[in-house]
């Protein structure tokens, strides 16, 4: 490794750990303070609060992770062009390229260690951090695997095969009723039910009630029926595993078990597509702002790169997102809603450094 590379690789680490270690603090002090109430209302031990804040710190270093490496590097490059390092090294004959290949080395290890994050420790520790925000704060017993949602509520037991969070329809519903005695009172089966005006209407049902004079079970059938139900759908979009609670390899059986038995898995593919997408944004940033404050002149100071830079930042998440949801919504395949953004400002990366040039 050359000395130019050496320096450059040391001065975005430095940057990159104050830019990382500052944006953690301020995200974690804004989500202590929203919840303080909620956590007080709970009766939450500080050690369980502390706890689920900790558990969320992986999650949190991989929403910032791109932010902070192409705040490091604008940094880097910004503090260079204001002291005419960069128009030093350009006037002895140095090409942008050699710039930029410590920048894409470390471009790649951030994608890596953001894939990492993302696949290994992530659906580890946000998943532990719901089941405190459910059980400890919400106070929902909710156990779920997969697709498979139990809600143990008062003298009721209920079960949900699938929920789908596009259209925010139950399938598969099964609701038991007991009484004192964890006798079986009631219970109704439904094929599907939907949130209507803040009900649950249920359609295709079988109720089964208990005769107390028989001892049997009276069957009725219902095209339609009302029924409350423990939880709204928001409640069951907490409750149900999400694809960030699981790794690749597991979203990927879910989807196949979920298709496998008919029901749509278009929002999971698509989040499938986005666990090797996301991660890229890394390696696409560090291209973007090596060309964005290498072309800078140097009068134009270091906040006009930073604010160049937030705003090509920003508009990729817009891109992003917007993506994702037409994805979501089916109106673009799974690839091309998570891969879109990306192709995209990869190409306009490539547009800034050959300027820059």
């Amino acid at each position: 490794m050359s000395i130019l590379a050496k320096y450059l690789t040391r001065e975005i680490l430095k940057h990159f750990a104050v830019v990382l270690t500052a944006a953690v603090g301020i995200y974690l002090s804004i989500d202590f303070f929203e919840n303080i109430d909620k956590f007080m209302n709970a009766g939450l031990k500080a050690s369980r609060i502390i706890a689920f804040l900790e558990l969320k710190l992986p999650m949190i270093v991989s929403q910032i992770m791109p932010v902070a490496i192409l705040l490091a590097v604008v940094i880097t490059f910004g503090l260079m062009s204001k002291n005419n390092e960069i128009i030093a090294l350009k006037s002895s004959g140095m090409r942008i390229y050699y710039f930029l290949k410590p920048i894409l080395i470390i471009g790649a290890v951030s994608s890596l260690l953001l894939f990492f994050l993302s696949e290994v420790l992530v659906p580890i520790t946000i998943s532990r951090a719901n089941q405190i925000w459910r059980v400890d704060v919400k106070k929902h017993t909710v156990a779920s695997v997969k697709k498979n949602i139990w809600v143990k509520g008062h003298r009721s037991i209920s079960y949900v095969s699938y929920f789908n969070p596009r259209d925010k329809t139950i399938s598969g519903v099964t609701l038991n009723f007991f009484d004192a005695d964890f006798r079986l009172l009631r219970r109704m089966d439904a094929a599907r039910g939907v949130f209507r005006r803040g009900h649950w209407v249920f359609f295709d049902v079988m109720e089964q009630v208990l005769n107390t004079k028989t001892g049997s079970y009276d069957v009725r059938l219902y095209k339609q029926r009302v029924e409350k139900f423990g939880l709204n759908p928001n409640e069951l979009l907490q409750a149900a595993k999400k694809s960030e609670e699981m790794s690749f390899q597991e979203l990927y059986a879910y989807i196949r078990d979920v298709e496998f038995e008919g029901y749509d898995a278009t929002p999971y593919r698509v989040d499938l597509q986005s666990k090797f997408a996301l991660p890229l944004s890394c390696l696409i940033v560090c291209m973007l702002a090596t060309g964005i404050t290498v072309k800078q002149r140097s009068r134009e100071g270091l906040s006009v790169s930073i604010a160049h830079a937030m705003g090509v930042m920003f508009l990729y998440w817009v891109t992003y997102s917007f993506c994702m949801s037409l994805g979501y919504g089916g109106m673009l395949p799974p690839f091309i809603a998570a891969w879109t953004a990306n192709f995209i400002f990869t190409c306009v990366a490539l547009f800034y450094l050959i300027n820059a040039e």
